[in-house]
């Protein structure tokens, strides 16, 4: 049976260059970059290089980069980082309704620690108003923490405006990019960043490895005790085998970007085109042209997303849904609730998320299945047509073969 991975949003596989390089910082050169020693001279050399291919992807400097086990880690020391050494100047941050669990927790538990948290809507689009962030800013913010792209629908926020309202106040400004770097140009320069997070396994690293970036000047105190590494703020030995992967991974990906983008933005044009031609009742899902290359998220009416999830696996696509029941929870996503989407057509929401592997005959296959399968549930929904039309004529499910 063919197989198709869709679901590139959620993990992406491990470059074989990227592979081959970490395989032999764990066999051969195993040191310790803080031993002074040759064997750990010559991976703490390493690991500085990893740090410039991190760095140059998206115009930083190499020492403003820290590596952190991950996304989620990097937006905690973002977020209580910051918090932490700015308390004295004020006890507010800003955000969005849809940012990841990384970030909306991690608030949570800076509310508990006394801070004041303002959640910010979305539009239809799940795109934040400009004038909805000027307005919550008072003389307590201290940061504002505004996602680049966003992990369901795609869509791309104003980060320039964002980051222009951020330096006229005087507020630190940090994005989670982990969708978009790797994946999309980013310079921290150009926008004004003073934070910005990112992962490696979005963009064929390994995971479990991920950086901060965090400008020059930016006040932030480390959120763990330990060793010197990472000049204190991340300290911990070092996971070199990763941080040689990310390095490795992130000087792919800039070398490789604008070829890429082309490749990935083509196949969703035609999978979005496709699908519209072929299926009726359906929602796209996120802003129509300022959103990531490679994200398409439809809600299709009278349709379970795990349903769909289910009888996608079965004809070997992998793909995601906006619903989290598959995680014990019965909830639909926050994100698409935040558009103003209701329950029931959240809950029939698919992601498709392309990457550099997938080709032109893995979009013709799926708009062969998908809209087989889309029918055969609706037959099966109380709320379908369909459904109606086959319980007055039982034999009206089968006039396509």
């Amino acid at each position: 049976m063919k197989r198709i991975y869709f679901d590139h949003s959620a993990t992406t596989p491990v470059d074989e260059e990227v592979a081959k390089l970490m395989l032999e910082y764990m066999t051969e050169k195993f040191g310790n970059p803080s031993s002074i020693h040759s064997f750990g001279r010559e991976v703490h050399k390493a690991v500085d290089e990893a740090r410039n291919h991190v760095a140059a992807l998206i115009g930083a400097n190499a020492n403003e980069i820290f590596f952190t086990s991950g996304g989620t880690e990097a937006d905690n020391l973002a977020l209580k980082g910051v918090a932490l050494a700015n308390r004295k100047k004020g006890n507010h941050i800003i955000t969005t309704a849809i940012e990841h669990h990384a970030i909306l927790h991690t608030c949570e538990y800076l509310e508990k620690q006394g801070f004041s948290i303002t959640y910010l809507p979305v539009d239809e689009h799940a795109r934040v108003k400009i004038e909805d962030v000027r307005n919550a800013v008072t003389d307590q913010t201290i940061l504002i923490s505004v996602m680049f792209a966003n992990n369901e629908v795609g869509t791309i926020q104003p980060i320039t405006e964002i980051s222009e309202i951020a330096k006229e106040k005087g507020i630190y400004f940090h994005t989670d990019a982990v969708q978009a770097v790797g994946n999309y140009p980013i310079d921290v320069k150009e926008l004004n960043l003073d934070l910005l997070t990112l992962s490696g396994h979005k963009f064929h690293g390994p995971k479990g490895v991920g950086a901060l970036y965090v400008r020059r000047g930016v006040r932030i105190e480390s959120v763990q005790q330990g060793g010197g590494q990472e000049r204190s703020i991340r300290p911990g030995t070092e996971n070199v085998p990763g941080i040689i992967g990310l390095g490795k991974a992130a000087e792919i990906a800039k070398r490789d970007m604008e070829k890429k983008i082309a490749h990935i933005t083509a196949l969703r044009d035609k999978l979005t085109t496709g699908i519209r031609e072929r299926i009726s009742d359906i929602k796209l899902n996120g802003h129509p042209t300022i959103r990531m290359p490679g994200n398409v998220n439809f809600s299709f009416s009278y349709v379970e997303g795990e349903s769909l999830l289910l009888n996608l696996d079965l004809k070997g696509i992998a793909a995601s849904s906006g619903s989290a029941c598959t995680s014990g929870s019965l909830d639909p996503s926050h994100v698409l609730l935040a558009m103003g989407l209701t329950h029931e057509v959240a809950h029939g929401s698919l992601r498709i998320s392309l990457g550099r592997g997938n080709t032109a005959e893995d979009i013709d296959y799926c708009l062969t299945v998908l809209p087989e399968i889309i029918e055969r549930l609706r037959s099966m929904s109380p709320l379908s047509s369909t459904s109606t039309m086959a319980e007055n004529n039982p034999c009206s499910s089968c006039h396509k073969h």
